[in-house]
């Protein structure tokens, strides 16, 4: 068997929103998105039974995701423009 996937609240609810779509069945969008028709009819259940409650838990927020991400690229952004800059002030040394 193969690891867990987890899901975030945001994907949860974009999922349950897609079988707004007219014409459309939840095992089609299950298939789409490459899960189980059960769980996303599970997910519908739980949002309307409490829309504010719904999908608690150990997902990320994409938000959280990002904003890590793009502290992590001005660190390399920093170290690279360090490292390039001292390079060339080594260059110009040797000469």
């Amino acid at each position: 068997m193969g690891q867990r996937r987890k899901f975030t609240a945001e994907y949860k609810r974009e999922a349950v929103a897609m079988l707004d779509t007219p014409g459309v069945t939840v095992s089609q969008i299950a298939s789409d998105l490459g899960i189980g028709a059960n769980i996303l009819g599970r997910w519908q259940r739980e949002l309307r039974q409490a829309p504010k409650q719904a999908f608690v838990g150990n997902g990320r927020f994409r938000d959280e995701e990002v904003s890590q991400l793009r502290r992590e690229l001005a660190r390399v952004t920093k170290e690279r423009d360090f490292l390039r800059e001292a390079a060339a002030f080594f260059a110009r040394a040797s000469k």
